[in-house]
């Protein structure tokens, strides 16, 4: 056995301590700089005109125009194409679903 030593144990608590300081100390580090980070951007953010009527003219722009991906039909539809897309009508004709 070991007689108990006590400036090994101080040593032990000494270690101990300076490296969670150090720790504390990188993490107060840490959040002041995301501190800084966030009060800058919130200047920006201040500095900055209206979101809202950026968006109304945005809105307006694209309102106006007709979507190109949607097809534009000024002609009598064909109901024979509704069978490709919405699957047979009769299922005594057709035992198979597309969809």
């Amino acid at each position: 056995m070991r007689p108990a030593n006590s400036e090994g144990g101080v040593g032990v608590v000494g270690a101990t301590d300076t490296r969670g300081k150090h720790r504390i100390q990188a993490e107060l580090k840490r959040l002041e700089q995301e501190s800084r980070f966030l009060e800058e951007e919130l200047e920006q953010l201040e500095k900055m005109e209206k979101a809202s009527v950026a968006c109304m003219e945005l809105l307006a722009h694209v309102e106006a125009k007709p979507d190109p991906l949607l097809p534009v039909t000024t002609s009598p539809l064909n109901p024979l194409w509704d069978r490709w897309f919405e699957g047979p009508q009769d299922s005594k004709r057709c035992s198979c679903w597309i969809l």
